[in-house]
């Protein structure tokens, strides 16, 4: 906990006492510290559990069962690479290894300017698309290897002009 500034502190505990009441309160609370700070790390997880009496590992294993909860920071733009099925027949497993190389990074990793996560996805459920990615939710149909480049050049030039 001594991490964790005080105004971050106090915005977690107003968190959990806002679903305190609820009857399942966990899932919520999650959410709602995810979209505020984007991360949930330990020291985090240990406040909820104080905060709403459940124990540190049962908090954990929410937060490391769901994909879209991190224990680390991501980066500004979440690149997720589907592969799920559909997408892996149509060549998702190259798109994923050109975003490795040219960001150099691997799944689960976030560059060292905090600007891209790399993120491997069972299924975002845009089977028609295959092979789909998905950047801060906007998705991108019928990727190839050769279109990897002008995507990251778009996210990079987008930085630039910022």
């Amino acid at each position: 906990m001594s991490n964790i500034q005080e105004g971050a502190y106090k915005k977690i505990v107003e968190i959990c006492n806002t679903y305190k009441n609820e009857p399942t309160p966990l899932m919520p609370i999650l959410s709602a510290i995810q979209n505020e700070f984007g991360y949930i790390p330990l020291d985090v997880q240990e406040i909820v559990s104080r905060e709403i009496g459940l124990p540190v590992a049962e908090i954990y294993g929410v937060v490391t069962f769901y994909s879209f909860f991190s224990l680390k920071p991501k980066g500004k733009y979440v690149i997720g690479v589907c592969l799920g099925t559909a997408c892996y027949v149509k060549g998702s497993q190259q798109i994923i290894d050109k975003f490795s190389e040219l960001l150099h990074i691997k799944p689960g990793e976030t560059t060292e300017d905090g600007l891209f996560t790399l993120s491997a996805l069972r299924c975002i459920g845009a089977c028609a698309l295959a092979p789909a990615i998905s950047i801060n939710g906007k998705v991108y149909p019928k990727v190839t290897a050769p279109d990897v480049d002008k995507i990251v050049n778009e996210y990079k030039a987008m930085e630039a002009n910022a």
